[in-house]
């Protein structure tokens, strides 16, 4: 599997996370919304392993982390009218390329230790 796939499962995770965060806040009657959390908890580290398989697991845990914060960010922002004051946008775009410095960095040990 391409390191592009393990990206992909590892976004996917943390979109997931953010889902399971939204879902236990939207939805009232209580059996629907542990239900929900659970389906998108196992969901989610179901994604989470597949990236695995394809990242390092550094790769795989920042990039899910920097899914979840930016995707619950937003959410907060759209669904449940949060504020998002400037200091999140630099700290999002801090993770964002954290995330591209790392994954640059994992490439390059691996090229260079075959």
């Amino acid at each position: 599997m391409a390191n592009g796939g393990g990206y992909g499962w590892a976004l996917a995770a943390g979109f997931n996370a953010a889902l399971a965060a939204i879902s236990a806040k939207f939805f009232a009657p209580p059996l629907l919304k542990y239900g929900m959390v659970i389906l998108f908890n196992v969901t989610m580290w179901g994604c989470y392993v597949n990236s695995l398989k394809a990242l390092s697991s550094l790769q795989a845990t920042v990039t899910n982390f920097a899914a979840n914060f930016i995707s619950s960010g937003l959410a907060g922002y759209f669904l449940f009218d949060e504020p998002l004051p400037s200091k999140w946008f630099a700290g999002a775009s801090l993770i964002i390329l954290g995330v591209f410095v790392l994954s640059k960095s994992s490439i390059e040990e691996k090229q260079s230790s075959d």
